[in-house]
């Protein structure tokens, strides 16, 4: 962030930081700007965090996965940060993945139910991240370039840390700093009749775009693993495409590699779905593809397979992800868990805490999107206590 921000200084600056990142974005951009950082606005998703931030910025805690009450609080009091600024003074605005969720402020005629229901709806089917963005910006009256719209009136700066496909901007937290350039995203076939009708009965103004740096990527994220990787002696092999689609099968596949790989590691990174059961249990899209994985090498030595999210949360958990190997489904059967009734069930959670697999490394405050790491010995030997 602050390489990105060092010659785009203009004197006295406020910003605005919206996301899972938005205090160590913010911590860089006050780094450069030192006391020509006047006023500051943050909507994190870490309360925790938000107790250690210097003032005098104003720091809201929005929800996420799905929008809620404080997510609304949020935008009222962006609204006011805004109508507080002089005219002139120039802003910076630095969006991180969760801004989707963490601020919103719905068009007129939308509730903040009908923004739940579309997110809820999407995030129990195989609903890609894109066409999420793209239909919840529709519904905001902050999103799809509308919070830049705001902005072009005066000098404004985006810096966007991506956890999206593609790094697009206009689909980083819904288009928040820019509009789409292109068509709007259709409505699916299957979308609910009520939902239907809140996109029909819309008038959404038009956003705009501001200039923006890209501050960080997956791409970046995974690149740092493969030099780390190879200082330390490993070969490395690169999963050829974004890991996406559902978790399940993303698992089984990332684990094939583990039986005709030629490399020590592979380096894979995306962002699968996890299609919940009518009553879900407890994990993330990542213990879904780790315990995916964990059943198709289970009996095999000399493997381990690691699953987790940059931004140290998995889903409705805790945990950032889990690290399984040929003992896992074993060990876990040993505690009493099935772990195919386990991933059948939405609950790779529980399962994955009795076989001792879970990984947890607290709010990392930062999201470029979830890593997969899968690690195979040279001689099908157990390296460091992995079985």
């Amino acid at each position: 962030m602050a390489r990105a921000a060092r010659d785009r200084v203009r004197g006295d600056t406020a910003v605005i930081a919206i996301g899972k990142a938005a205090l160590p974005m913010l911590a860089g951009a006050r780094a450069v700007l030192g006391a020509q950082c006047v006023r500051a606005f943050a909507v994190t998703s870490d309360a925790a965090a938000a107790v250690d931030a210097d003032p005098p910025t104003q720091i809201c805690v929005g929800d996420h996965p799905v929008p809620g009450p404080r997510s609304l609080a949020a935008g009222e009091a962006l609204d006011q940060f805004l109508a507080a600024l002089p005219a002139d003074l120039p802003v910076w605005v630095l969006v991180s993945g969760g801004a989707s969720s963490l601020v919103e402020q719905p068009l007129p005629g939308v509730t903040l139910a009908d923004v739940q229901a579309l997110t809820e709806w999407a995030l129990a089917r195989d609903v890609p991240i894109a066409t999420l963005n793209g239909l919840r910006r529709r519904l905001s009256a902050l999103k799809d370039g509308r919070l830049a719209a705001r902005l072009a009136h005066r000098p404004a700066q985006a810096f966007v840390l991506s956890d999206v496909p593609g790094d697009d901007p206009s689909v980083v937290g819904s288009g928040l700093v820019a509009m789409s350039p292109g068509a709007e995203t259709p409505l699916p076939a299957d979308l609910p009749d009520a939902l239907r009708r809140c996109f029909e009965r819309i008038d959404a103004p038009r956003g705009a775009t501001l200039p923006t740096v890209l501050v960080g990527s997956l791409a970046q994220a995974l690149a740092a693993v493969d030099t780390e990787a190879r200082a330390e002696g490993y070969t490395v092999e690169h999963w050829p495409t974004r890991v996406e689609g559902l978790a399940v099968a993303a698992g089984r596949d990332l684990a094939a590699w583990l039986a005709h790989g030629t490399a020590d590691l592979l380096v894979a990174g995306g962002e699968t779905t996890v299609q919940l059961p009518p009553r879900p249990g407890v994990g993330g899209r990542c213990q879904q593809l780790a315990l995916s994985a964990a059943l198709a090498v289970a009996g095999r030595p000399g493997v381990a397979l690691l699953a987790a999210g940059t931004d140290g949360i998995d889903g409705a958990s805790t945990d950032a992800g889990a690290l399984i190997d040929g003992g896992t489904v074993a060990r876990a059967a040993a505690d009493g868990f099935d772990a195919a009734a386990s991933l059948a069930a939405a609950n790779a959670g529980p399962c994955l805490a009795a076989s001792g697999d879970l990984v947890y490394t607290g709010p990392t405050a930062t999201n470029v999107g979830d890593i997969v790491l899968a690690w195979r010995a040279r001689t099908d030997a157990p390296v460091r206590g992995v079985a």
